[in-house]
Order: structure tokens, then C-alpha cells, then sequence
């Protein structure tokens, strides 16, 4: 079987595990939804002052009464023909609100995955080659407490501290306040994107560099590696030729396999920072009862989590020529 039968076979069985899972989530968020005490009806209705007769119309539009079996298949044929509801809270299609919020979110999680990829990745290299050094006790020192922390704790220390007390950035918000977004420059833009981008990378830091840190010592434990330390080589030159070059791979791939914690670092930190993004519709989703957006970001959520965790396994199987010796031999 060819490299490319390979891939597309391994794509089909995991489009299929994809489905099923999918499914799965779409059915248990729908039944914990259901359970729970939201009523979109109160939601929709808010303060208004209806008549029990109206009441009854909307209970009978949503649905609110009908048997769980009836809600589910529901909602998974309109699932099917795309339509995803209005959103209670912003009085538009939730896939209109799902697109805007989750593309100011979208830039957030990755400037924030790109800048602790690398910065863990460095801090790993250094902490590993510098084994058991006091350089080496910091960066492990560092990553505990990253990683033994609060995310809403951290995020609510950086915005004290540089936006209330030295007053360098925005307190919040994606544009400023009275302003349209199409109005705003790119450079204000970037001013409030710093502190939230900031917070979410040093959180994704921890993991990567102790990762790192531990495959470079192992490395190094390597046969191959003490022979080329014998034929002279040594330094920094030794670990960029025979360490970094293998252990950028595994590095990347557990990146990518960190999209879920990306993802749950961002509701909290746009919620602290008010960032605009599909983390805040989803808190505001749940604490103001808008089902359709709420179970549109869990369906929207699990995509993109299962997105990141597909690319690393792709890389895992067909990108990293040592797996796939490894397979070889073992056959």
C-alpha cells in the first residue's frame, strides 16, 4: 500500500470516528442542556410582559414541552440542513454570531499558540542542556507554578498590574469603547490583543518546555548522540545537529494535541480581559440561557479541538521518518 492509500485510508477511518463522536456530543450537550434549569422562553421573553396565551405560543414554537426524543431529532435535522437557530442574546443566526466571535477568538488562540510554542520550545532546549544547573531549576521552577495556577488568577495578576496600576495597555475590550470595528485602526487593534495574547501564551508554556526539556535529556542519553560527543563534536552545535532536529517533531505535534487546553485558557482569559470573542459568547450564552449559541459553540468547539488533534496524529503517523523506521523494524 502506497504513502498516499495510507493517508486517505487514515483520513476516511478518522472522518468516521469524527461522525460518530460528533453525534455523540451534539446528543449529550442536548440532554444536559435539557435537564438544566434554562428556559429559552423566559430568555426570549426577558422583561417583557406577555400574555399566558403568548407563553403558550413560544412554549409550542421551542419546543419546551415536547418529549426529548421529539427535541433531539429536531434539532439534528436542522443540524443537517445547516440552520443552527437565532441566538437569543444578539437576535441574529447563530452561525452569524459563531463566525465573528470565533474569528477575533480565532487570532487570540493562535498568536497566543505560535508565541508558547516557541517560547516553550526554547526554554525546553536550554532548561535540558542545561540539566540540573540552576538555569535548569528555574525554567522547571517557572513551569510549575504556570501550571499549578489558576488561569483566571494569572490573567487577573497581568491585568493588574500592567493595565491598572503602570497603565501600559487597554483594561479590556477588542476596540475601544464608542467605537465601530471597522473604525479602528490596526495598531489600537494590537494594543488590546497584547495583554490577552500575552496571558494565554505564558499559560500554554509550562507543558512544551518540560516536554521538551525531558526528550533532549533523553536525546542525549542517546548512544548516537554520546558518539558524536566521542568524534569531537560538542556545544551548542551538537545540540542543534543532533538534538533540536529530533526533538522539533514530537515538540510540534504535542502542540497541536494542546488545542483543547488552548481553547479552555481562552473562555477564561477573554472573560477576564472582556475580549469579544467565542469565549465570552459562551459564558453569556450560558448565564443568559441562550441554548441555540451555546450548543453551537459546544458543536463549534469540538471541531476545532478535533481539528488540532487530527493534524497531530498526522504528523505523528506520516511526518516523523523515526516513527515510521521504528514501525518498519518491528515488523
Amino acid at each position: 500500500m502506497s504513502n498516499y492509500e495510507k493517508i486517505l485510508k487514515f483520513l476516511g477511518y478518522r472522518l468516521v470516528r469524527f461522525i460518530i463522536l460528533f453525534i455523540a456530543i451534539i446528543i449529550i450537550s442536548f440532554i444536559m442542556v435539557d435537564l438544566s434549569p434554562i428556559n429559552p422562553v423566559k430568555t426570549y421573553i426577558s422583561n417583557m410582559i406577555v400574555s399566558p396565551e403568548q407563553v403558550a405560543a413560544l412554549e409550542a414554537y421551542w419546543g419546551v414541552n415536547e418529549r426529548i426524543t421529539a427535541k433531539i431529532m429536531n434539532w439534528l435535522g436542522n443540524i443537517i440542513h445547516g440552520d443552527l437557530g437565532n441566538s437569543l442574546i444578539f437576535r441574529i443566526p447563530v452561525i452569524d454570531v459563531i463566525k465573528e466571535k470565533f474569528f477575533a477568538s480565532l487570532i487570540l488562540m493562535m498568536t497566543s499558540w505560535a508565541i508558547s510554542g516557541v517560547l516553550g520550545f526554547l526554554l525546553g532546549i536550554v532548561a535540558g542542556y542545561k540539566k540540573d544547573t540552576w538555569i535548569d531549576k528555574a525554567i522547571k521552577v517557572y513551569c510549575y507554578i504556570l501550571q499549578s495556577a489558576p488561569t483566571f488568577w494569572i490573567a487577573l495578576i497581568i491585568l493588574m498590574v500592567f493595565s491598572i496600576q503602570l497603565g501600559w495597555f487597554p483594561s479590556g475590550l477588542g476596540v475601544p469603547i464608542g467605537s465601530l470595528s471597522q473604525d479602528v485602526t490596526i495598531w489600537e487593534w494590537l494594543n488590546r490583543l497584547i495583554l490577552p495574547a500575552f496571558t494565554l501564551s505564558i499559560l500554554g508554556v509550562a507543558q512544551i518546555a518540560l516536554y521538551t526539556r525531558d526528550k533532549l535529556i533523553e536525546e542525549m542519553n542517546s548512544d548516537y548522540f554520546l558518539f558524536a560527543k566521542a568524534r569531537g563534536e560538542h556545544g551548542w552545535s551538537l545540540i542543534k545537529r543532533h538534538g533540536i532536529r529530533n526533538v522539533l517533531l514530537p515538540a510540534i505535534t504535542l502542540q497541536f494535541l494542546s488545542f483543547s487546553e488552548l481553547f479552555g485558557g481562552a473562555v477564561l482569559v477573554e472573560q477576564v480581559f472582556t475580549y469579544p470573542g467565542i469565549g465570552q459568547a459562551a459564558v453569556s450564552a450560558g448565564l443568559r440561557s441562550d441554548v441555540p449559541l451555546l450548543l453551537g459553540i459546544v458543536m463549534f468547539s469540538a471541531i476545532f479541538v478535533y481539528v488540532g488533534n487530527l493534524i497531530a496524529d498526522i504528523i505523528y503517523n506520516f511526518v516523523d521518518p523515526r516513527i515510521k523506521e521504528g514501525e518498519e523494524d518491528g515488523q
